[in-house]
Order: structure tokens, then sequence, then C-alpha cells
């Protein structure tokens, strides 16, 4: 048996409406918010007493999502300093198509963005580039140069 697709990504937030607000920025959707709680977010989760509010933003075409969750139940524990090198272990990044790449940049340094190196070509085929969303994340932009 085969996967049918990839879902969505978790990301762990403590400011929800600036993680929501920067991702909408981006050119997601917001498709709902709700509080999940309950014996059966304690069983998935392997944590006792969760209390969190989740809220689903979604890409234009419909395929892709990232699950946003502000914990308030047990609290986050933070992972280290926000602005960890793209090299650490783990999870480094959420990587996006974007149509023009230097105006998303620009549309998102209102909400906290900021180039983690700068934006690089590569060959004739991309423009690529690393920023530092909100709570540290670390999120891609491609431009497909035609």
């Amino acid at each position: 048996m085969a996967i049918q697709r990839m879902d969505n990504v978790g990301i762990v937030v403590e400011d929800m409406d600036a993680a929501i607000a920067f991702f909408v920025e981006l050119g997601m959707e917001l498709e709902g918010r709700a509080e999940v709680e309950g014996l059966f977010a304690d069983q998935c989760t392997g944590l006792d007493g969760v209390r969190c509010d989740i809220a689903m933003v979604r890409t234009p075409d419909g395929h892709s999502r990232l699950e946003l969750a502000k914990y308030r139940s047990p609290a986050a524990i933070s992972a280290g300093p926000r602005n960890r090198p793209h090299n650490i272990l783990g999870t480094h990044r959420v990587m996006f198509a974007v149509d023009d790449i230097e105006d998303t940049v620009a549309r998102l340094r209102p909400h906290g963005a900021e180039l983690v190196g700068e934006i690089a070509r590569f060959e004739d085929s991309y423009l690529l580039c690393y920023l530092r969303g909100p709570e540290g994340i670390i999120v891609g932009l491609a431009e497909q140069l035609r």
C-alpha cells in the first residue's frame, strides 16, 4: 500500500495571528481555525492535557497545507535560538514557488521576514532565496526563470 499524498506540514508558533498574517501575505489562504483538545489529542501527540489552537493555511492550488499550532497546554518548548543556521539537523525550510521573488520578499518584510542570505541565481533556471519568517521558520522562495 502506498501513501495517498502529503497532507500538511505542522509548525508550532507562539503568535498565531502573526504567523497567519505572514503566510496569507505570502499568498496562502486561511482554510480555518479550531481548538484541539481531549483524549485523541493526548494520544496522538504523546502529551498530557493538550489544549492547542490550530490554523490551516493552504496554497492557492489547494494541494499543499501548513498546520500552524499554538500550544496553550502543555506550553511550547523552545528548541533554541530562532536564528539557527540553515545547516542544523531536522526540518530546515518550507519552499514555495512564486511568480516574482523580489516582490514577494518586499511584501513579507513588514511581517518580519529577513533574508537569510541573498537572492541568488541558479544557472538560467531559478532565482532562489531563504528568508526567516515568524518564529524563526526558514521559508524558501523559488522563481522559475522563463
